[in-house]
Order: structure tokens, then C-alpha cells, then sequence
């Protein structure tokens, strides 16, 4: 009978209980308690359910410590808020793997001051600690992720760029923007060391020198989780960027009637160089065309990899490994397939033919100057541009 009952649950195992209580011990508890060792409260129940009282409803699901998002709905989307600021990718862009600067204390007191939190709400580091690694942060370093320099401005660059996105992502007529372009890639039968589960057959020697080669530029909408992809055959120039910017802003303005300022994280690469001539000249051209206002928020030299574009660029790579991209249109075709957080890029073929080295006299950049409004101390990382007509009028 012990057997018996140890190997049932529930409504069965209570059913058999209350079966032998009432046939072997008259319906007493206290005799099957002192010889079976089984729980006089247990039995006791089990006779009223038996005797038709009440019926107990097993919610086994229901048992155990909840997950602190049951008791705060919000936790996880704080945690990650406190966090992306202090977060990078993986700095070889071939995995999704995202590393933050923050433990799992810190991240704990963040969330009382800033968040609302008290001693007794806020979760318990252990249960940080596991939410952290959930959401895809990690603090162990990965190779390749040690900067090779920090300048001297870099922790003001970083305390600034968190305070311009988060007044950005909390305003209704402010958009960010982040940007950025991939290292190019090879058309071909190049292996690409990722794994699958049918049997792809590459060159055995790689001629790259002669290769064709398409460059993905990617605009990643931070807030929304969105993410438009322009790939070109071309160099990826000045005109090039702000080209595709006038191609995103036109074909989405309508669905953003209230923004009044684009925010556009970045970082300063040779060819969209806060002090490149052609850059800004084509920037303050597309801000008067569409008569609204730029600031440009720059990531210093080498911890650009906190710009969150580069996130997009581990989930690419991740997507096509393992697969042969022996031509312009197997690119494509992967890269309207990627899902990231749901949702699916919006992927754009350019076939105009972009050229190096044109730039604005020091004439007309002095002049063109006059309209930037650079943050003292920073002047290089952070530029503000406002539309021709409201520059005057101000």
C-alpha cells in the first residue's frame, strides 16, 4: 500500500488513501498515520473529497517561487534599459553575443535610483545575475574586445550619448537613428566557416583579390527594432550614406508626423567624419530639403561597437553562415529572410555609381561652418544642424 500510494499523485493517489482509511481502519486517520506513516491532515482531506465535501483542484503548475517578472511586470525591460547604454557587441560582428560593463550590483542600485525600485522590490543580485544572462549580456570578455586606445574625452563622449538617447527614445518628436556600414563581402563560393546540415561544397582556394564584392549600409531604428539594409556594388561614400538617409526618410516621414529632430548615433569613419566636407555639406542639404533638424551623436574611435547597428550585423552573419553567397541576388534574398526581433528588414538594392575623393573648398566650408553647433569640449563627436529657415529666423 506505501508502494502503491508513492507512485500515484494528485486526485488518485488521494482517492486510493481515503479507499484503504475507510476499508481497513473504519475511516479513521490516526491508525493509518501511526502504521503507514502517511499525513493524518492529508488523510483527513482526502476522506471529505471522498465523501463528496469538496473537490481539490491540483494547479501543479502553480507551486514554486514565481519569476520576479510575475511580481514586477517590468523588470526585464528596465534591466535591459539600465544596461544598453553600457553594453557592446561581439567586436568580430559573427555572433549575437552582447557584453556589458555593468554587474550585477550595479545594475541592482541603477534600478533603485532611477527606476523606482525599493530594497524590498527590487530583485536580488543572483536574480539579476540570471536575468542578465537571459537578455543576452555577458560580462566575460571575448577576444578581440579590448580597445587599443581610450582617449581622453571618452568618458564624457559615453556619459553624453547616453544622456542624447534617452531624451531621444523618451520624445515624441525626436527619431534615433544608428548607422553604419559592414566590411564587404566576397560573391562567390568562398567558405564562410559556419555549419549545415546539407553538404555545401566551396572552392578549395580562395582568389579574393579578383572577387566581386557588395557592401551592406545599414539603418537600425533602436526604439522600434526596425532595420533597413542598402547594399551597393559601389564604394560606400559620403553621398552614399546621406543618399540612403534621404531614401529611408522619404519613404517613412509619414509614418513619424510629429518628429521634429533626427538623432543619429554613428561613428566617426572617414567617410561620415563630422569634419568631412562632403558629408556635412550633403547632411545640411537633406536637413533643409526636409526641413527638419540632425544631431549627431558619434562613438569614439574604437568602442564604436557599442553603436547598436553593429548588434544587426552578428545576427546577419549568424543568418547566412553555412551557406554558399555566390551571387548578388542569394544576398539579397538572405537578407529579406533575416528576423530580428521579429521583424524583418526592408532590403534595397543601390546600383548608382558613387566616386572618392570629392570634398568642399575651405571657402565654403567656412561658411557652410557658421550653421554647425558643436558641444563645447566636444566638438567632433557631437554636431547639431538645424534647417536654413529656422537658423535665420533664430
Amino acid at each position: 500500500m506505501q508502494e502503491t500510494a508513492a507512485n500515484l499523485k494528485g486526485y488518485a493517489k488521494r482517492h486510493f488513501m481515503a479507499q484503504v482509511v475507510k476499508e481497513m481502519y473504519d475511516g479513521h486517520p490516526t491508525p493509518a498515520e501511526r502504521e503507514l506513516g502517511w499525513n493524518r491532515i492529508t488523510l483527513s482531506k482526502a476522506l471529505a473529497e471522498w465523501e463528496g465535501q469538496f473537490c481539490y483542484i491540483d494547479r501543479y503548475y502553480a507551486r514554486g517561487r514565481k519569476k520576479a517578472e510575475v511580481h514586477q511586470p517590468n523588470v526585464l525591460a528596465d534591466i535591459r534599459q539600465v544596461v544598453d547604454g553600457f553594453s557592446q557587441t561581439d567586436a568580430t560582428f559573427a555572433t549575437m553575443q552582447l557584453y556589458t560593463r555593468l554587474s550585477a550590483a550595479e545594475v541592482r542600485r541603477q534600478l533603485v535610483a532611477h527606476k523606482g525600485y525599493t530594497a524590498e522590490t527590487v530583485p536580488s543580485e543572483d536574480t539579476i545575475r540570471r536575468k542578465l544572462n537571459a537578455l543576452g549580456y555577458q560580462l566575460k570578455p571575448v577576444k578581440k574586445n579590448q580597445p587599443l586606445k581610450k582617449l581622453p574625452e571618452t568618458d564624457a563622449i559615453f556619459a553624453q550619448m547616453r544622456q542624447i538617447n534617452q531624451a531621444a527614445d523618451s520624445a515624441e518628436t525626436v527619431l534615433r537613428l544608428s548607422w553604419d556600414a559592414k566590411a564587404p563581402l566576397l560573391i562567390g563560393r568562398f567558405a564562410r566557416h559556419g555549419l549545415s546540415r546539407i553538404v555545401v561544397k566551396a572552392w578549395d582556394h580562395d582568389f579574393r583579390a579578383n572577387a566581386a564584392k557588395v557592401i551592406p549600409f545599414g539603418i537600425y531604428l533602436p526604439k522600434l527594432g526596425e532595420l533597413y539594409l542598402y547594399f551597393s556594388q559601389s564604394k560606400v561614400t559620403s553621398d552614399f550614406i546621406v543618399d540612403c538617409l534621404c531614401d529611408f526618410w522619404s519613404a517613412q516621414k509619414g509614418r513619424f508626423p510629429n518628429v521634429r529632430t533626427l538623432v543619429i548615433n554613428q561613428d566617426n569613419g572617414p567617410e561620415n567624419h563630422t569634419r568631412r566636407t562632403q558629408f556635412m555639406a550633403r547632411l545640411a542639404a537633406f536637413v533643409d530639403a526636409f526641413h527638419i533638424a540632425v544631431q549627431l551623436a558619434c562613438y569614439p574611435p574604437y568602442p564604436s561597437k557599442y553603436n547598436p547597428i553593429e548588434r544587426l550585423w552578428g545576427a546577419l552573419e549568424k543568418h547566412w553562415n553555412g551557406s554558399l553567397l555566390d551571387s548578388l541576388q542569394t544576398i539579397l534574398n538572405f537578407a529579406r529572410s533575416l528576423t530580428y526581433k521579429d521583424k524583418q528588414p526592408l532590403v534595397q538594392l543601390i546600383t548608382k555609381p558613387y566616386y572618392t575623393g570629392i570634398k568642399l573648398s575651405q571657402k565654403l566650408m567656412a561658411a557652410l561652418e557658421r550653421r554647425f553647433h558643436r558641444l563645447a569640449g566636444l566638438e567632433k563627436w557631437f554636431v547639431f544642424l538645424s534647417p536654413l529657415f529656422l537658423t535665420q529666423s533664430g
